[in-house]
């Protein structure tokens, strides 16, 4: 087993943040959901999607270091470590965001993994080299095969379901909100845990 492991939604957990930003700067209700889901779609339904978008560079750039890992990653990626299952961190990021502040969002994405503790050895100690962030999702899944992953982890269906997505690589839906349940072409997960269960 090689595993690649996507990086927005799958190890960051963002719920919280967009949620607490965007009541700051007054954007939703109150009694909005928590979820970054509920912002999102709350904002794209008022006809607020540059709103949208700037919130999203803020959050990735400027504010990533008040996001948390998802619970159990962090004991997961140490599981992989003690058992040495290998392990890629495959991402689709720009490297700034489409509107606002020019942030560099592959040095805010490095450094949380750093500050995280990703690359201790108590925490799975993932090796620097073994960390991408690609411009495209072409160029994400090119990286994907050409690392030899055998299994990828994704929170999105629609990016493990393009047609040009490596048909020998085991695609393995991160699903903590329950959106996807009836999606049946993926092996779906509710936690890192189910994960953790999957492997050991």
């Amino acid at each position: 087993m090689l595993l690649g492991i996507d990086f927005d939604n799958t190890i960051v957990c963002y719920d919280g943040i967009f949620h607490r930003i965007a009541l700051e700067q007054d954007l939703i209700p109150k009694g909005l959901a928590t979820s970054k889901d509920a912002v999102r779609n709350y904002l794209r339904d008022d006809g607020r999607e540059d709103e949208w978008t700037k919130m999203q560079g803020l959050v990735y750039g400027s504010k990533m270091d008040s996001c948390m890992p998802y619970p159990g990653v962090l004991d997961f990626f140490h599981f992989c470590k003690e058992t040495e299952i290998p392990l890629f961190i495959i991402s689709h990021k720009t490297r700034h965001p489409f509107m606002g502040e020019k942030y560099d969002l592959h040095k805010a994405a490095y450094s949380w993994l750093e500050n995280q503790r990703f690359h201790d050895s108590e925490n799975g100690g993932i090796e620097r080299n073994r960390v991408f962030f690609e411009t495209t999702k072409e160029q994400k899944i090119e990286r994907i095969r050409t690392c030899g992953c055998t299994h990828f982890i994704d929170d999105l269906p629609e990016f493990l379901l393009r047609p040009n997505f490596p048909g020998n690589v085991s695609r393995w839906l991160f699903d903590p909100a329950k959106n996807y349940q009836g999606i049946n072409k993926l092996r779906r997960f509710e936690s890192w845990q189910d994960i953790l269960s999957e492997v050991s």
